[in-house]
């Protein structure tokens, strides 16, 4: 593909170096048009005085005047880094970096006057202001010479006045904890009233969090996903850098060792084409997920070669480039490729999509810096087969070098506080996401989609994975089990889940306590395109869609799926719709189902995803070179089409 969009005008576009950037051609000239292009698509849309950018789009739920203040806050830091990565200087035959800061000094005069008519809404607690003023106290930091230091003595005294609404009031106990901390210390930066022991508390509270390995929650309970990226390790970094001398370098070294510890494994979750593995909240984001690869950079906390770092990074920018992202106006819609409100939460305005310019903060460092100036070096999932098991968030990764796929593999993150009720969320709650595709998300009135779960159907009570109780994460196997509320006559039922990786296969083995005659049905991966619907296979024990460009699933029946009564045994099918995949229009999914006999049952399925030809050849080749089966001591033995053996036994409680 090619990048049509990536800038205003194509004759600008920079040509591509293969030679420094044999993976993606990409150098920091073409995050620098990037920039521009999106901000320059921008300005139509800004109110006359600047202090708001009004965007097309579904207005988020606080409303059209909050979305105009996220419009400029959250362009203010792709600005910022553009305007901090020239020094502030224009640049020949050009004036844009001066037309920045013109343009963002006057939105700041107007939006933190009361008294004028585009004026912000006033932090209070838990206002969506809250998460704005931190972007906007980071970008006045990392422009102070060029804006703050230039600014009327009047404008930064009203400046300093709203940002200091966060004074006493209280954000969301989640990572919003980090926007207090970030404002506050550039109040303090700058001689305002802030409180220091309220900065304190929300560094403290990080520290309840984390769970090891580079890994945070996102609040309390088992909320695993990119704000672990694109925040929980990103605000501390950018703290560090207001805060300078008064930080306490304990604490700072503290930081630095978790985010090198977290980049040691965030590396692995790019696909060979750039692809972010699609998993979690606020997704819309969308190549925010290379913030953290730069803020290891920046902080001198990175594991990564440079020439690694700036690969990943330009990747990712580049994959979403190659499928029209900006679009065609060069805007962020409220989608992950083109428009799709289902990646986005009710909360999600116009402008939220602008978060993606954390990517950007890699302008921040000098243009001699050597993620610059280094040679691309290949990533993990371009040289070998990778295994890699993440205890903190119960995930076991596993790609192929072959198609460049990374796959997750979710035994722990459910998005569940401690005291929640249990929920379906197809974002969290499903075996496994992929770099290669989306859950299936269908309306809120529809029943959720079949992909990557086991549900009981034809029962009273909800079925649901809502709250996952992880076992282990270790190796190429991970586990966790699953309940359903007792029905009104008292039956209960649970789930035990086992999986095995190897290659681009995983083997899923559950032990299934259920009442009899309910009806089992598994999924695979669903795979998606806007082209045309995917080519649906079934036969005996096991089904397939192939995308037209080859990328396929494969759902294959191994053991337990057979049945013991008339009209108990397997069935499969392929579960087709449209407009619930945020990968494309048209959708599938391969799908088993059989009859429980009652008590407990042992299911074991393949379940693949590929786009290797010779990696799938055909469904029934799998399921005939692939094999499970129930050993004297009642493990099961399962072998690969490959012909590698693996053993693992299912119990009530830990597999093993």
């Amino acid at each position: 593909m090619t990048a049509p969009h990536l800038l205003a005008d194509s004759h600008q576009q920079p040509p591509l170096d293969p030679e420094l950037s044999p993976y993606t051609g990409y150098t920091r000239a073409h995050w620098e048009a990037a920039a521009d292009h999106m901000l320059a698509a921008l300005l139509p849309y800004a109110s006359p005085h600047r202090a708001q950018y009004r965007l097309p789009g579904r207005t988020g739920y606080h409303g059209a005047l909050s979305d105009g203040l996220e419009g400029f806050a959250r362009s203010f830091t792709l600005a910022a880094c553009r305007i901090s990565g020239a020094g502030g200087r224009d640049e020949p035959g050009s004036t844009r970096i001066r037309d920045l800061i013109e343009r963002y000094s006057a939105g700041l005069a107007a939006g933190a006057d009361p008294d004028h008519r585009e004026s912000w809404p006033a932090i209070t607690d838990g206002a969506q202001s809250m998460v704005e003023a931190a972007a906007i106290a980071i970008a006045l930091h990392e422009t102070r010479p060029w804006i703050w230091d230039t600014l009327p003595d009047a404008v930064r005294q009203r400046v300093a006045t709203w940002l200091g609404g966060f004074v006493g009031a209280k954000p969301n106990d989640s990572n919003w904890r980090l926007f207090q901390v970030v404002t506050e210390e550039f109040l303090a930066s700058v001689g305002a009233p802030h409180r220091r022991a309220e900065i304190d508390a929300g560094l403290a509270r990080l520290d309840d969090w984390y769970r090891g390995d580079g890994w945070y929650t996102d609040g309390d309970g088992q909320k695993f996903d990119y704000y672990n990226a694109w925040t929980l390790h990103l605000y501390p970094v950018l703290w560090a850098r207001i805060a300078g001398p008064r930080a306490d370098g304990m604490l700072v070294t503290t930081h630095r060792e978790r985010l090198r510890r977290f980049l040691e494994t965030h590396q692995y979750f790019f696909g060979a084409d750039g692809a972010p593995i699609h998993q979690g909240r606020s997704l819309t984001y969308r190549f925010a997920a290379a913030a953290p690869l730069w803020a290891g950079a920046l902080a001198g906390a990175t594991p990564l070669p440079p020439g690694r770092t700036r690969r990943l990074a330009s990747g990712t920018l580049k994959h979403f480039a190659e499928r029209g992202v900006p679009d065609e106006e060069g805007l962020l819609r409220l989608g992950w490729y083109g428009p799709f409100l289902p990646v986005t939460q009710p909360y999600s305005g116009p402008a939220s999509p602008y978060w993606a310019n954390k990517a950007f903060l890699g302008l921040l460092l000098p243009a001699d810096h050597p993620v610059w100036t280094a040679r691309e070096e290949p990533s993990p999932v371009d040289t070998a087969d990778r295994y890699l098991a993440l205890p903190g968030p119960g995930w076991l990764l596993h790609s192929t070098a072959s198609d460049g796929i990374v796959r997750l593999v979710n035994h722990g993150s459910d998005h569940q506080t401690p005291t929640s009720t249990a929920k379906d969320n197809p974002h969290y709650t499903r075996f496994a996401y992929s770099t290669a595709t989306a859950p299936e998300t269908p309306p809120a009135d529809e029943p959720p989609g079949p992909d990557n779960q086991i549900a009981l159907l034809d029962v009273p009570g909800p079925s649901v994975r809502g709250r996952i109780h992880r076992l282990f994460a270790e190796g190429r196997r991970a586990a966790s089990w699953h309940t359903r509320p007792a029905a009104d006559n008292g039956e209960y039922a649970r789930i035990t889940t086992a999986s095995v990786a190897h290659g681009p296969w995983e083997v899923r083995i559950h032990r299934v306590e259920a009442p009899a005659g309910a009806l089992v049905r598994e999924g695979g991966w669903a795979v998606a395109g806007d082209e045309a619907s995917p080519v649906e296979e079934t036969g005996p024990g096991w089904a397939a869609a192939h995308r037209q460009d080859g990328l396929t699933s494969a759902l294959v029946a191994l053991l337990g799926w057979e049945g013991d009564a008339p009209d108990a045994g397997c069935r499969s099918s392929v579960t087709s719709a449209r407009g619930h995949n945020a990968y494309g229009r048209h959708s599938a999914t391969p799908v088993l189902t059989a009859r429980h006999p009652g008590g407990t049952r042992i299911l074991a399925s393949l379940v693949v995803l590929t786009a290797d030809p010779s990696v799938y050849g055909d469904a029934q080749a799998l399921r005939t070179g692939t094999s499970a089966t129930v050993t004297a001591d009642g493990s099961v033995r399962i072998v690969f089409p490959d012909g590698t053996a693996e053993q693992i036994r299912v119990t009530g409680e830990s597999p093993v």
